[in-house]
């Protein structure tokens, strides 16, 4: 068997099934009567998913090892992971809002890996002697799945933004996804206020001394439907579940990296770039999480700093290479 033959057809296939399902998922939010969408939406995932990982697999295969020690492998296990999660979380939730928000970006990391990058990227290359080591599979694997856990909860915050854009909702419960919505607290009313409420539904009110007509006060923003503050709930709650996942990973994968520094350099922590940036993202996380379980923030605010991690990630894990330096580089077209 071929197998960078093989490598060369799944690569483009998971292209392809992604952008299918982008527009399956889209499909399903503009016409959400039809109840085949989200059906065939997580079926073109778990199909993406699955020929990723036979990439990685054949990947392995032929070189010999575990296949993520240049950027076109990294950006292909980041792909898988990112669809793996996007299961986990769909399976959660049921909602086809998560698809719409997921499908996109992993789609984009596929074109970007199989349609951008140099044949000389792409090909397979023996591995230098500072990555021979059984910590290239602990530290890369496990920090690869915390972006894409970090990058999913992000995403889910976005999509919470955009559903709630312009109105008023508050939400209340527990941070770990049991809360409901939290009604505004009711103001006693005097026997007066609930006769004039009274009124208000016939048009007019009655009382001993005058009949009063009343105009109703307009809002300033209407409120959401049920169904867009229960979805709006469970971006909420899924968005923490999903972040509350990846930053052990995140937290994991920084300690297992600082071991092998140690190991291979003498030194735990060097202020590399891409050492810098994985402390700003697992500090960003961090003021998230600590936002959310101790000052018990839900809504916005915590969904304005997920969306601030998002940006952060992708710092961290490609913006560095942009620099062209530094030893965790996973290289670029200079």
């Amino acid at each position: 068997m071929d197998l960078v033959l093989l490598q060369n057809k799944l690569d483009n296939l998971s292209f392809a099934v992604l952008f299918v399902t982008m527009l399956i998922y889209w499909g399903g939010l503009a016409f959400p009567k039809i109840p085949v969408f989200p059906t065939l939406g997580t079926a073109g995932m778990a199909i993406a998913n699955l020929c990723m990982a036979c990439l990685l697999g054949a990947r392995w295969i032929e070189g010999g090892y575990f296949p993520i020690s240049n950027l076109y492998e990294s950006l292909f296990f980041l792909a898988w992971g990112v669809t793996t999660i996007h299961l986990l979380a769909e399976w959660l939730s049921r909602s086809r809002l998560v698809g719409a928000a997921t499908a996109p970006v992993a789609m984009g990391i596929t074109a970007f890996a199989a349609l951008s990058l140099p044949d000389q990227m792409q090909t397979s290359a023996p591995l230098v002697p500072a990555l021979k080591s059984n910590w290239l599979m602990m530290h890369v694997s496990v920090m690869m799945l915390s972006y894409s856990a970090l990058i999913v909860g992000s995403l889910l915050a976005i999509a919470f933004l955009i559903v709630t854009l312009g109105q008023p909702v508050e939400l209340k419960g527990s941070s770990i996804g049991t809360g409901s919505f939290r009604k505004r607290d009711a103001q006693p009313q005097s026997s007066e206020a609930t006769d004039r409420s009274a009124g208000l539904e016939e048009g007019t009110v009655a009382s001993a001394q005058a009949t009063a007509v009343l105009t109703p006060v307009s809002t300033a923003a209407p409120a959401l439907s049920f169904n867009r503050l229960s979805l709006a709930e469970s971006l909420d709650n899924l968005s923490y579940r999903m972040i509350g996942l990846g930053f052990p990973l995140l937290t994991i994968g920084i300690i297992a990296g600082a071991v092998w520094a140690n190991e291979a350099w003498g030194a735990p922590w060097s202020w590399d770039p891409k050492e810098t940036w994985a402390l700003i993202t697992w500090l960003v996380f961090a003021a998230y999480l600590h936002a959310r379980i101790t000052r018990g923030w839900q809504g916005r605010r915590p969904a304005y700093l997920a969306t601030g991690g998002f940006l952060v990630v992708w710092v961290c894990y490609l913006g560095v290479n942009l620099l062209g330096k530094g030893l965790h580089s996973y290289g670029w077209f200079f």
